[in-house]
């Protein structure tokens, strides 16, 4: 009898994936603040005999264009090595690569068995565990919206929806509309595909408003596993466009014309010893926890919005009558409002962030949607009358640029506390060392506008 192999233990999608072949390679992968994914790929033989591997510490100072924050600490620049270690519930297929490779997400530590603070993924185990003390289990479900553009190889070009099926290119303003999700077809049949290989449930796909924009919703479930599955899915959805000669962008606002898009954070909290919704009362009405909830939204949002529009093209969604919200309004069924609370029964009642862009990191932009309600539900704190109407009449009360969402983040601290001080503190350097990149690119408009007449 052979001795028992560390692939016997897979979830159930590796090992159906794997069935009757043999494995080649594992991806030992970790997200960095934007949710690249950072690590290294070594042979199957060796995986099963590796506890842990090392990556520095410095990929979690560097920005989104490949430089560095000063965020070391006092030590300085050194790249201290982290020690990851496998979480093999989440091995899923790699099923685009040309060999039969396995996924693996890992969590980071330092030599003595602390978690890396400002790791994405052990921020968000972070703030869960922050509920898990109070007694609550925190459920969410994220809806990603996302475009199919065409293979843009200039950046100076501006983007243009992807060639559809018919030979067009893609419409606007078709929103829900099955005519248009046929001319994906292709892209989506493979986006299907792979995600039946890595074992995740698709809720559903619907065309949205913009011209080859697309939103996907997930099951709801835990938060943890929730963001493991939109960081695989961004992959996952980049590899089935490559396969059909476009790009899949993430961009929160990729065409000035069109709408954003965003990752919509449904949310509502579990009594960890009842299961019941603590949203709902015995008769099945709103409770004080769900009103503490929405308080705490409306109160550290502000805080939060660098968080979940972490780029300086993020700020550009938030346009009024837009399909993207502009205030931190709170409605129900009201999809102008910042804050909506979907048509639902007692057991699912929920609240929806429609404030987070799908540019976010899945992991951070979810800590930090939950850590907004936590801090409600702490400081039993109460929202403003509930908004009827058209919010996109109100005035707007966001931050419009990356700079002012920088400055109220570092200035808050209760957040910080939720989400861990030295990750606040490091992913502001990051974020601020970002946005100065940024001011020194000269735009198109500037040239057009003001190099003759000013």
């Amino acid at each position: 009898m052979s001795a028992p192999s560390w692939t016997d233990n897979l979830p159930d999608a590796a090992r159906a994936f794997l069935e009757g072949r043999r494995l080649d390679e594992v991806e030992c992968i970790i997200s960095d603040l934007p949710g690249i994914a950072r690590g290294k790929a070594v042979p199957a033989t060796k995986f099963g005999r590796m506890e842990y591997f090392h990556l520095p510490d410095s990929i979690f100072y560097q920005t989104i264009t490949g430089d560095w924050g000063e965020a070391a600490g006092d030590e300085g620049f050194i790249e201290r090595d982290m020690m990851l270690y496998p979480d093999m519930s989440t091995a899923s297929a790699a099923p685009w690569t040309a060999d039969w490779t396995l996924q693996v997400i890992h969590d980071a530590y330092d030599r003595k068995g602390r978690p890396i603070p400002f790791s994405p993924r052990n921020v968000l185990k972070r703030v869960v565990g922050l509920y898990k003390a109070q007694g609550w289990k925190p459920v969410i479900a994220p809806e990603m919206e996302f475009y199919l553009v065409a293979r843009n190889l200039d950046p100076a070009k501006k983007i243009e929806p992807m060639m559809g099926r018919s030979g067009r290119p893609a419409a606007a303003r078709q929103a829900y509309s099955m005519s248009a999700v046929d001319e994906f077809g292709p892209v989506i049949d493979d986006i299907y595909d792979f995600a039946e290989a890595q074992g995740f449930e698709i809720d559903g796909i619907t065309q949205e408003g913009g011209a080859g924009q697309l939103e996907i919703n997930l099951r709801h479930g835990d938060p943890v596993k929730l963001a493991d599955e939109v960081f695989f899915f961004k992959r996952l959805i980049r590899e089935a466009a490559l396969r059909h000669d476009c790009f899949a962008t993430f961009m929160a606002k990729p065409i000035a014309e069109e709408p954003g898009s965003a990752m919509h954070i449904h949310h509502s909290i579990l009594d960890i010893e009842t299961g019941q919704n603590i949203f709902s009362g015995p008769a099945g009405g709103e409770t004080d926890a769900f009103f503490n909830f929405l308080g705490g939204m409306q109160k550290h949002l502000p805080a939060a919005i660098a968080v979940m529009a972490p780029y300086v093209n993020s700020y550009r969604r938030y346009v009024r009558d837009h399909a993207a919200p502009i205030n931190l309004a709170w409605g129900r069924d009201n999809r102008t409002t910042g804050i909506r609370v979907p048509l639902s029964g007692p057991d699912s009642r929920r609240i929806e962030n429609r404030l987070a862009g799908m540019d976010c990191n899945p992991y951070l932009g979810i800590a930090a949607s939950l850590a907004c309600g936590y801090l409600g539900l702490m400081n039993e704190e109460w929202p403003d009358k509930q908004f009827k109407g058209d919010a996109y009449e109100s005035e707007e009360d966001i931050p419009r640029v990356l700079g002012q969402a920088l400055d109220i983040f570092e200035g808050a601290t209760e957040m910080h506390e939720v989400l861990g001080p030295e990750f606040a503190r490091v992913y502001a350097i990051v974020k601020r060392a970002e946005y100065e990149e940024f001011l020194q690119v000269i735009s198109p408009w500037e040239r057009e506008h003001l190099l003759l007449n000013v």
